[in-house]
């Protein structure tokens, strides 16, 4: 079957949403030994959640860049997950789906979130030609982010390591079998009407 231009693929429940982050071990270790976000972690700041585990390396680099050694599956609830939805807005201008571009840099400057479409990363990292969902949140979103929706923390460092460490050595089947399934999330199109180019 055809992907879709835009479609967002997430592990999921009935109840959650599973997103990715990496953090540097001050941050990420102790978000997943205790399963909430640290102090340090800033409530003020644009965070981007990602729910494709290989958009997650690409970003992290398997979890070898600077300051995103820890790469952590956020479990968050979908009624959290989809509130970001409504209130989000495109991260671009887009011709025909924004009246202007100042309608749009208004509804910019008031929407907690953030939609992007980036390229869906294949095993060894090369965007595929359909796109997945980053959401950034910020404000509002953020604090309910780190405060009410996270439902647990866990750190996959090992498992973005095992997995990288098979692509390096050509086992892509292997490698394939370690990854989260991410079916398609089933967002409506009331959902997403906003959201998509």
């Amino acid at each position: 079957m055809e992907e879709p231009k835009q479609r967002i693929r997430a592990r999921h429940t009935a109840t959650t949403v599973t997103v990715y982050q990496a953090y540097a071990p001050h941050i990420g270790l102790p978000a997943a030994r205790d399963g909430v976000f640290p102090p340090a972690w800033k409530r003020d700041r644009m965070t981007w959640i990602k729910p494709s585990f290989l958009w997650m390396m690409y970003r992290c680099g398997w979890g070898t860049k600077e300051g995103q050694e820890t790469v952590l599956a956020v479990e968050i609830s979908r009624e959290g997950f989809e509130w970001a939805l409504r209130h989000a807005c495109l991260s671009h201008y887009e011709h025909g789906l924004h009246a202007d571009r100042a309608a749009w840099k208004q509804q910019l400057r008031h929407a907690p979130a953030r939609v992007q479409w980036d390229p869906e990363r294949d095993l060894r990292l090369q965007p595929l030609p359909y796109r997945s969902l980053q959401l950034g949140l910020a404000g509002e979103a953020a604090r309910r982010y780190a405060d009410e929706w996270t439902v647990s923390i866990t750190d996959v460092t090992p498992l973005a390591r095992e997995v990288h460490a098979l692509v390096r050595a050509g086992d892509l089947t292997a490698a394939r079998g370690l990854l989260p399934e991410e079916p398609p999330y089933p967002a409506d199109d009331g959902l997403l009407a906003r959201l998509r180019p």
